[in-house]
């Protein structure tokens, strides 16, 4: 939901982070049946479920007004908005739904409706405006990187109380790691594209291996889509076509995180990753929404859909007429935002790893 500065061709270029990110999918499994107990998801507001709605983040960076959520569905919210950045819900719910969990939502850690006995089968640390890059959550001041990775660590000690130590153990023993997370802010002045692309595969290496380190054994990446066709882009570009020099960084991005995996893969024992390629089939969604059920990808539901997301979502949904900020049935659309997508692409999005690279582990 934020924008991205990085190099390219000695000029600026600005990248939209919801769409910019590595995804990391904890689905423990515990050691006997092959059956995924729990779903532990990292982020940024391509999957936050609600951590910045926290008062002591102090953000700008949040969703918990209308008309997030209104498609909602679940209790204690039902229509109402959770802190996602979805009129309902996002792409690691429907993970949670696909991979019998029982339950089909994540909660978020910070979510003060949820004990930690909710969150044994699953839990959100990804906070909206944060990245890899530490630099993210500073411009944001969101939850950065190594504080959900603190809160993880958090979390195990409670789940072992909760649950003691052995049966804890079990729940983290297995995972499989996807993770939402940005190319960020002034980094152009330093790094050109390329530069930075490294830069940040190298932090996802070493966030990986701290995983591992706490026990992540089971590892799937969803690698970047392609982030110059979110309405935000089109409309910065004029003329509703897709900015391609965005989409190529995206694909660079995805061929060195692949490159790192592969070699990652045959340095840590006993650890199993995975990449999902997911640009394509967003692609055809975005340039083809007809052939997926939608009608719209140019726009999206809130407001003029061209610029609005966050509090410009909020306002301009709230200054219009009634029933007139948002379109009526999000489902035609691609986007909900000018960056986020909608409740049905999310899972559309999400059923995509679930059938092909994710679905191995389970």
């Amino acid at each position: 939901m934020v924008a991205i500065a990085a190099a390219m061709h000695g000029r600026r270029l600005l990248l939209p982070a919801a769409l910019l990110h590595l995804h990391l999918l904890l689905v423990p499994l515990p050691p006997v049946q092959a059956r995924v107990t729990a779903l532990i998801v990292f982020g940024d507001s391509t999957v936050d479920a609600g951590n910045n709605n926290d008062i002591d983040i102090p953000t700008a960076v949040r969703s918990n007004f209308p008309p997030y959520g209104r498609d909602f569905p679940f209790p204690p919210r039902p229509g109402r908005a959770t802190g996602r950045f979805s009129n309902g819900r996002v792409a690691t719910d429907f993970y949670s739904e696909a991979l019998g969990l029982g339950r089909a939502f994540v909660p978020a850690y910070l979510d003060p409706d949820y004990g930690i006995g909710d969150m044994a089968i699953g839990v959100c640390f990804a906070s909206a405006g944060s990245g890899l890059d530490v630099a993210t959550s500073r411009v944001f001041r969101v939850i950065p990187l190594w504080k959900q990775l603190d809160m993880f660590r958090e979390y195990k000690s409670r789940l072992a109380d909760h649950l003691g130590a052995a049966e804890a153990h079990a729940v983290v023993a297995g995972g499989v790691y996807a993770n939402y997370f940005a190319l960020i802010t002034t980094r152009y002045l330093e790094f050109t594209l390329a530069e930075y692309t490294d830069y940040l595969v190298g932090l996802a290496r070493g966030f990986l291996a701290e995983l591992y380190g706490l026990g992540a054994r089971k590892v799937g990446f969803t690698g970047l889509a392609p982030m110059g066709c979110v309405p935000l882009e089109r409309a910065r570009a004029l003329g509703r076509r897709c900015a391609e020099e965005y989409n190529a960084a995206a694909r660079a991005f995805n061929a060195a995180l692949a490159d790192m995996v592969r070699e990652l893969g045959g340095e840590l024992p006993g650890v199993e990753i995975r990449v999902a390629e997911v640009y394509g089939f967003f692609e055809d969604m975005v340039r083809d929404p007809g052939r997926h059920g939608f009608a719209r990808a140019d726009v999206g539901c809130c407001g003029t859909g061209t610029y609005e997301m966050g509090y410009a979502c909020g306002m301009w949904a709230a200054a219009a007429p009634a029933g007139t900020g948002t379109c009526p049935d999000a489902d035609r659309y691609v986007f909900w935002d000018a960056v986020h997508p909608t409740e049905r692409a999310s899972r559309l999005v999400a059923d995509h790893p679930i059938n092909t690279t994710f679905g191995r582990f389970v």
